[in-house]
């Protein structure tokens, strides 16, 4: 169980780096939980201090889960794994998805800012990259269809989170594809995206309100 252990706390770590905190008190001054929209993710970056810095936060913490999911949970996994596998899903895949959702929780329950993070979206996509890109390309396609039409990135998320187990299940279940690890990928992307689901769940609030912002333009920060 060490190495799982390991290679769980190096993913959650690697997750906790609150890129968009970092950026907006080194640079700016301020921390960006005090902006906007109150959230230290890439949207209110991108609201707040511009798209250069929206682009770099984005980046950095889609990284995050993709590096979480292909490096990290291949340092310390041994072949023979820390327990007896009595499950039908692929033991690697397992250690993949394990590391990735690390990740996610870290982005979103940071330990080095008071466990207020952001709500792991890009590190989710950063994830799924890893493990799916099939899968990851069409909700990737679903995002920028739906933020394009509505200008919400609220929306276009949580669309992207849905799409994602939605198209694993026609791919494998009506076009009769072959996916890797599909019961596997199946059960941890509907676990993530109901976590993403719950991390927007003021977005939600606010979208039935009409309340909820749109990306247009950078507001001041002063």
């Amino acid at each position: 169980m060490i190495n799982l252990a390991i290679v769980v706390v190096l993913s959650y770590i690697l997750g906790s780096i609150p890129t968009s905190l970092m950026l907006s008190k080194w640079i700016h001054g301020f921390d960006i939980r005090t902006k906007g929209s109150g959230n230290a993710g890439g949207t209110n970056v991108f609201r707040v201090l511009g798209w250069k810095s929206g682009l770099f936060v984005v980046a950095f913490d889609f990284a995050k889960g993709f590096v979480a999911t292909v490096i990290i949970a291949r340092l310390f996994w041994d072949p023979t794994l820390p327990f007896y596998n009595r499950t039908p899903f692929d033991d690697f895949t397992i250690i993949q998805m394990i590391c990735g959702a690390a990740g996610i929780i870290g982005h979103i329950w940071t330990a080095f800012a008071g466990f207020r993070g952001g709500k792991g979206i890009a590190t989710g996509a950063g994830m799924l990259l890893g493990v799916a890109p099939v899968e990851f390309g069409i909700s990737a396609a679903v995002f920028f269809i739906v933020f394009i039409a509505y200008k919400y990135v609220s929306l276009g998320s949580i669309s992207a989170a849905v799409a994602f187990p939605a198209t694993l299940f026609v791919r494998y279940n009506i076009f009769g594809d072959q996916v890797h690890s599909y019961k596997t990928l199946i059960i941890f992307s509907l676990c993530v995206a109901i976590l993403l689901i719950y991390s927007h769940r003021q977005n939600i609030r606010r979208l039935i309100e009409g309340t909820e912002k749109r990306i247009l333009a950078r507001k001041n920060v002063e």
